[in-house]
């Protein structure tokens, strides 16, 4: 059985996923079913397209063909003839396209085959949430979301539990949550003392991350240190003298060593799919405070592995908990647990497989 995935928004917390989902299915036990091709757009600033070759599994397939985040229609009619000519040539039995603008693209190149083809498609945070985009943009991003599946048949594999009660308004639909490596994570947990109570996020400095929220933060508690691990376009909001900007200089390895680092993770955006930045935090028995949206609230338990909170306001009781080692080390323990019952990707990718084959002998059988 042949699959093929096309990705646009190869960058972050995607980024990631998809290096661990080349290592599951690049594994010869799991090749024997499945053959696997990637194929995804090398132009995001946060990645190098150069690291993709050598980080993602030999034991799968990569092709790149570039497509850009915004509506462009003379780039968006190129990538399509290009996602239709790479599709023609590899005749997969099943396409799982993941973010909106591969969603969009390669729906319209599937069509384009003139060949029934079984489509899964995942989100990974539905366009329509975003929040820097305008009420026009909103709508239209929920039209072509609400009308494609019916459009083009595409079934959705929603990455996590709020997308799934979404999805399953939409069309068909099923939940496979994203997942991490937990034991690779775990052999970065170190003993480590910090002189003040840190703490940290990972991810690019953008409008989605809030780092005008991050900021207000750190100059609420001087008496903290706040490390942000990663850089991006916006890091000149980050003025608080008590934030460090780690950049991305880093390779993994640095970026885990920096995120054990740390005594509580944040996370400050403002929407999110399922954000593995938070996971591996929590791999790594760290408590987490993290806005109220869809994506956080999935992973993290109030009052359990962390908190979390819809104004800053309601930061001063929570940090009054947390500068309290027991209570730290006690949720700690419990978003370890928590990552093994929902969010082992070895797991969640077998889910995944299976789904695959399954899905692929009731459309053979249809065919006979």
């Amino acid at each position: 059985m042949k699959v093929v995935h096309v990705i646009e928004a190869l960058g972050g917390g995607v980024y990631t996923y998809f290096k661990d989902l080349s290592g599951y299915f690049g594994e010869d036990e799991v090749r024997k079913d499945v053959s696997t091709t990637i194929i995804y757009s090398g132009i995001r600033k946060e990645i190098d397209p150069e690291k993709i070759g050598s980080e993602f599994s030999k034991g799968v397939s990569l092709t790149r063909i570039d497509m850009i985040r915004e509506i462009s229609l003379i780039q968006d009619f190129k990538a399509v003839l290009l996602l239709r000519k790479e599709l023609k040539r590899l005749n997969p039995d099943i396409i799982h396209l993941h973010s909106s603008k591969a969603g969009v693209l390669g729906r319209i190149a599937c069509f384009l085959l003139f060949e029934r083809k079984k489509i899964f498609y995942t989100p990974h945070g539905y366009s329509f949430l975003r929040t820097d985009i305008s009420s026009l943009s909103k709508k239209l991003f929920c039209l072509i979301e609400k009308s494609f599946p019916k459009l083009f048949g595409s079934v959705t594999i929603a990455c996590g539990d709020t997308e799934y009660e979404i999805a399953k308004k939409i069309g068909k639909s099923y939940l496979i949550r994203n997942g991490i490596n937990i034991e690779e994570i775990q052999l970065h947990q170190l003993f480590h003392q910090n002189a003040k109570l840190t703490i940290g996020i990972v991810g690019r400095i953008t409008f989605q991350k809030n780092p005008s929220l991050f900021n207000q933060i750190a100059l609420r508690f001087p008496d903290f240190n706040f490390v942000w691990i990663g850089d991006g376009e916006l890091n000149s909001l980050l003025t608080a003298p008590n934030i460090r900007i780690k950049g991305w200089s880093l390779d993994r390895t640095e970026v885990l060593k920096e995120l054990n680092a740390i005594d509580i993770y944040i996370q400050t955006s403002v929407w999110e799919g399922l954000p593995i930045a938070v996971l591996e935090a929590m791999a790594l028995k760290k408590p987490v405070l993290a806005t109220n949206i869809i994506g956080n609230k999935d992973i993290v338990v109030p009052n359990e592995t962390g908190f979390l909170f819809d104004t800053i306001e309601e930061l001063d009781g929570y940090f009054e908990l947390l500068k309290e080692e027991k209570i730290r080390i006690d949720f700690g323990n419990n978003a370890l647990k928590r990552c093994y019952a929902l969010f082992d990707k070895n797991k969640n990718f077998k889910a995944l497989s299976t789904l695959y084959q399954h899905s692929f002998f009731e459309s053979d059988n249809l065919r006979k």
